[in-house]
């Protein structure tokens, strides 16, 4: 191993530790007695405690709310990734002088803080009548497009435009082109987005508790919030809900990290 292998590995090493604690003392808690969780709260169990799962499964609505998150998530993630390809798919094989003011009108938006714009989106969900609403709530997270829409036309710009000349030649129209030959090679990057786009809307906490109010529309995140009172909180039911809440996600993004790395690294390499 070189001398700068050993040296990078000692240097992360006590920072890998130091951010699992946080981790660490969240699941070790979850399966301790609430009196053994107060007195000796960084110590491995004396023995398994399932009464706090058990509390959460029979108290909380979880199917409700995990069926909540789901359908938030994956229509989310869906339209995000079909609109942010179709708008790149003319501005990178048709640009023009028109296209280049449209691009640049819509990576602006990344200059924009989501939280500078609630009150005017409060006030134009309150018109469509979409608060308190999942699928309100979908319409939201397409601010998540323009995210989308950056990727893939860096991506879309190393397919070779020969390709698409040759469909058009063949007869292939317009959209049997960007639905047939361009997105089955947007597949990488497709990928990447959708891990990172999951994630943010899974564990988004914000906008559900601004446009939710029904107990039955709650998302996960929401029910880990619920588990505070006003003047205390729950914390072997919050806890618990926070590990079983962050499960999917990190077996989500372990099954998913190698795609992550293909997604950025393959437009960079292609480029």
């Amino acid at each position: 191993m070189k001398k700068s292998n050993i040296i990078l590995s000692l240097v992360m090493l006590p920072i890998t530790i130091i951010m699992i604690i946080p981790f660490y003392y969240i699941l070790v808690n979850t399966i301790k007695s609430p009196q053994e969780a107060a007195q000796n709260p960084l110590a491995l169990p004396k023995e398994i405690y399932l009464d706090n799962y058990v509390e959460v499964f029979t108290q909380v609505p979880l199917l409700q709310s995990f069926w909540n998150t789901f359908f938030v998530t994956f229509f989310s993630i869906l339209l995000m990734i079909i609109i942010g390809a179709m708008a790149a798919y003319p501005l990178v094989f048709n640009m023009n002088k028109w296209n280049k003011v449209i691009m640049m009108y819509l990576i602006a938006g990344f200059l924009i803080p989501f939280q500078t714009t609630l009150i005017p989106l409060f006030e134009l969900m309150v018109n469509f009548q979409f608060v308190d609403k999942l699928y309100g709530l979908v319409f939201v997270y397409m601010i998540g497009t323009i995210f989308c829409f950056f990727l893939t036309m860096g991506y879309m710009r190393t397919i070779p435009k020969d390709l698409i000349e040759a469909a058009t030649i063949d007869g292939c129209s317009v959209f049997g082109i960007f639905w047939k030959i361009i997105l089955p090679l947007l597949q990488p990057i497709i990928v990447t987005i959708a891990v990172f786009q999951t994630m943010w809307v899974w564990n988004d906490f914000l906008a559900p508790n601004l446009f939710l109010n029904s107990p039955s529309k709650n998302t996960l995140v929401l029910e880990i919030f619920n588990a505070r009172s006003q003047y205390t909180v729950d914390w072997p039911l919050f806890m618990t809900l926070s590990v079983i809440v962050l499960i999917p996600m990190v077996i989500f993004f372990l099954t998913m990290q190698k795609y992550i790395v293909k997604g950025l690294v393959g437009g960079a390499v292609k480029g």
